[in-house]
């Protein structure tokens, strides 16, 4: 059944595209109530609009916070008017229908992604009048047609230029309109959540807001549908949908799960530093001196383990120069993220027409909250593993004490460490990455990995260092990469096993530090 409206409220936020709806909306016959600045825009427009207050008798009154809520309004959107009693009802308190709202509420959003916006000024943006017109239009969507979005103005206007708004429109928008004010609910609950003391890390119920930022071509593999969605994130903490592409194919859903784990271990390496990334696990990663030029950084990074390398994701913490834009322009790979290109650089990769290029600004100095994934009818969530450990605390458990060169090799291999799947074993030297050992069912069969990696790469592993993001329960792996060469060794202990471990350590001639912290990573 088609419902043609005989009067619309108009009350926007985002004025984008209201004056042309509602000048159709006149032309059709529709008479325009409005509140405030909306109401202004119309009738500067040339367009007829009657004022709530006029409809209510009653002014708007404390700022503006109340001006829709009376019944004379709510009365007019919530009647059921195939009900003789709603009809009854209406005329003796003198409510007539309302058959169209068009509400998008206050920029809560926009307004606390302000860095410096203050509490108060944040609490003035939570609309109360907006959410409750768009729910009691979406509920009553059998008469009442909600609109909160401007890319529906075209459709709704179409339709009641040709007589009326069809059931199908009406529930698909009343659907929209329940999204849209659970979002902005989400919205302000994350936002006074992290701004209250004593606010839960785990809140109960957990409340996520994710804004569509795109659909994908398909997710893993091509007969899977994806989209990716964007949560609310603090401005300095990392998020991909505010990263800007400069250059390429659009991303897909494996490229974006690569891009995160690329960027997270850029975030963890000091200045400068380069990361590759294969299937969400390190290939291949450095960090230099605070004079070493990117290009060196990046040679030392992608000599880890060319092989796995072609085709990766690559993540810098520093702006990509023209020196290292030309050595990346000599290779295959997916995509490049970085806090920005310098002009040169940019000309030498967009040449490469597939090459996905990603600009992150402003840089993150601060880890994400929360690692969200999703179980069979549920989610997981934990705070991140982001807190820096300071291996200076470790505790060296063997006879042999770490050389200075040591232990800053090892403090590389333990950050890197954190972010490959376990089990991870990590070979490093010198603030490069040399052997890296995945994923496995066993710590051993990591060990065996790394060492066979480093090799097929030709890094002489004599003096580098291992990193083991969980305890060695057996004495085993200790002998593979002291075998290849390792002379120190950081790992969390707690094994059972931790004594004939150490003494394993001794005989072999290993310096061993205990950091009593795991960094499983599944």
């Amino acid at each position: 059944m088609n419902v043609m409206p005989h009067r619309a409220l108009l009350s926007v936020a985002d004025k984008t595209g209201v004056v042309e709806l509602a000048r159709a909306l006149a032309d059709a016959g529709v008479e325009l109530l409005s509140t405030g600045g909306t109401a202004k825009l119309l009738r500067d427009a040339g367009l007829t609009v009657t004022s709530v207050s006029e409809v209510t008798g009653f002014p708007e009154v404390f700022d503006g916070r109340v001006k829709t809520l009376h019944p004379r309004i709510h009365g007019g959107i919530l009647g059921r008017w195939d009900l003789a009693e709603d009809r009854e009802t209406a005329r003796a308190h003198g409510i007539d229908p309302i058959g169209l709202v068009v509400v998008n509420l206050y920029p809560f959003r926009q307004t606390v992604a302000r860095p410096d916006v203050a509490f108060d000024d944040a609490v003035e943006q939570i609309d109360i009048g907006g959410p409750a017109m768009v729910r009691a239009a979406a509920k009553n969507h059998a008469h009442t047609t909600v609109v909160v979005d401007p890319a529906d103005y075209a459709r709704v206007a179409e339709a009641a230029a040709g007589g009326g708004i069809d059931l199908e429109l009406r529930r698909a928008l009343a659907v929209k309109a329940f999204r849209h004010t659970a979002a902005y609910d989400a919205a302000i609950a994350t936002w006074m959540g992290s701004h209250i003391g004593g606010s839960d890390a785990m809140p109960d119920p957990l409340v996520l807001e994710g804004t569509r930022v795109a659909t994908l071509r398909y997710g893993e593999n091509p007969h899977q549908q994806a989209a990716f969605y964007a949560l609310p994130t603090p401005a300095d903490h990392p998020s991909l949908a505010r990263a800007e592409q400069l250059h390429g194919k659009e991303l897909s859903y494996n490229n974006l799960l690569d891009l995160d784990a690329a960027l997270g271990l850029a975030l963890d390496l000091q200045a400068p530093g380069a990361v590759v990334i294969k299937h969400t696990n390190p290939c291949g990663a450095a960090e230099g001196a605070a004079d070493e030029p990117l290009a060196s950084v990046w040679r030392r990074a992608w000599a880890t383990d060319p092989t796995s390398a072609f085709g990766g994701i690559v993540a810098f913490n520093r702006e990509v120069d023209a020196e290292t834009a030309d050595l990346l322009a000599e290779i295959f790979l997916e995509a490049i993220i970085a806090p920005g290109f310098a002009p040169a650089a940019l000309d030498a990769l967009t040449r490469k027409k597939n090459l996905r290029l990603l600009a992150l600004r402003p840089w993150p100095g601060a880890p994400r909250r929360l690692d969200l994934r999703s179980v069979a009818g549920g989610l997981l969530a934990q705070t991140n593993d982001g807190a820096r450990d300071d291996l200076s605390a470790a505790n060296v458990v063997t006879r042999r004490q770490p050389t200075d060169a040591e232990r800053r090799a090892l403090d590389f291999a333990w950050r890197v460490s954190r972010h490959v799947k376990s089990n991870a074993i990590v070979f490093a030297r010198d603030g490069g990455l040399l052997g890296v050992g995945a994923g496995q069912m066993s710590r051993v069969d990591s060990c065996r990995i790394a060492v066979s990696k480093a090799r097929d790469a030709q890094h002489d592993l004599r003096g580098a260092v291992v990193a083991s993001d969980a305890f060695f329960p057996f004495a085993d792996g200790l002998e593979v990469v002291a075998e290849a060469g390792a002379t120190a060794v950081v790992q969390p202990g707690g094994s059972v096993r931790d004594e004939e471990v150490v003494a394993a350590a001794d005989r072999l001639g290993l310096a061993m530090l205990f950091t009593a912290t795991r960094h499983f990573r599944h």
